[in-house]
C-alpha cells in the first residue's frame, strides 16, 4: 500500500525569517495605504486567503474590492525581494532535506504539499531553499480560506496530475500547528506534528497528533513512523 504524505511549509520544512509576513505587510500597504496591517493577527497554520480576509475585515476593506484580487501578485513581487534577505531565523528545518532524500526513491510513499501558501508563493519559498523539486504537486491556499479542505484537494490534485489514487485514510499530514492536526482529523487522515514552529511538543500532543517529533532530524525513526502509522 502506498501512503500519501502531505507536508506543510512554514515552520515544518523551512523558516523564511519573516519574509512572508514582511511581504504581506508591504503588499497591503501598497494596495490600501495601511502600514503594518497584520500586527497582532494569528498567522501560523492559516491559509494566505484566510489571513488576507481577516486583514480586510479589520481594516474595513470591502470584500469586492478589486485590489484584493491583486493582492497575491503584489505580495509575490515583494516576497521575491524579501526572501533573499539574510536573517538568523531563515533556514531549512533540521532533518528535512535528508528525510525528503530518503522518501523520494520509495515506492510505498508519495510526497506532496498541503499548505496555506498561495501556490506561487509556496514555489518561490521552496525554490529558494532547493526543495520544490521534491514535490510534484499539492494543495495550496489560493482557492480557499478553509485549511481543512486541503486534504481532499491534495488527493484530487495528485490523481489529476497522474499520481496514485488515495483515500484520506491513506494520508498523513505533517505540520507544526494544531491547525495542521485538525486538517488531518477532519478527514480521518493521520497527523504527524513537528515542534519546529510556534507550538511545543506537549501542545501538539494535546491537539491529538498521532505522533510528535521535536524535529525531523532522526530520519530512520521518522521513516518508521510514516510507513507504519496508517496500519496502527
Amino acid at each position: 500500500m502506498t501512503t500519501l504524505v502531505l507536508f506543510d511549509i512554514d515552520g515544518t520544512l523551512v523558516l523564511t525569517g519573516g519574509a512572508g509576513l514582511r511581504a504581506m505587510a508591504l503588499a497591503f500597504e501598497e494596495l490600501f495605504d495601511v502600514p503594518d496591517a497584520f500586527r497582532g493577527m494569528p498567522m501560523a497554520g492559516r491559509t494566505d486567503a484566510w489571513i488576507l480576509s481577516d486583514a480586510a475585515a479589520v481594516h474595513g476593506i470591502p470584500r469586492d474590492s478589486p485590489a484584493l484580487a491583486r493582492f497575491p501578485e503584489v505580495y509575490l513581487r515583494h516576497l521575491s525581494v524579501e526572501i533573499e534577505k539574510p536573517h538568523p531565523r531563515k533556514s531549512v528545518m533540521p532533518g528535512v532535506r535528508a528525510l525528503l532524500d530518503a522518501l523520494s526513491p520509495r515506492d510505498d510513499v508519495y510526497v506532496a504539499l498541503a499548505t496555506g501558501n498561495y501556490e506561487a508563493a509556496a514555489r518561490l519559498k521552496l525554490e529558494h531553499f532547493d526543495l520544490w523539486r521534491y514535490f510534484p504537486c499539492g494543495a495550496f491556499g489560493d482557492a480557499t480560506p478553509d485549511r481543512n479542505s486541503l486534504v481532499p484537494k491534495a488527493i484530487a490534485r495528485v490523481a489529476a496530475t497522474g499520481g496514485p489514487t488515495f483515500a484520506a485514510e491513506d494520508t498523513i499530514v505533517i505540520g507544526d500547528t494544531p491547525l495542521d492536526i485538525a486538517c488531518a482529523q477532519a478527514h480521518s487522515a493521520r497527523a504527524v506534528a513537528v515542534a519546529t514552529g510556534p507550538h511545543p511538543v506537549d501542545e501538539l500532543r494535546q491537539a491529538g497528533a498521532d505522533a510528535v517529533f521535536d524535529d525531523l532530524s532522526d530520519t530512520p525513526r521518522v521513516l518508521q513512523v510514516l510507513t507504519s502509522l496508517p496500519t496502527i
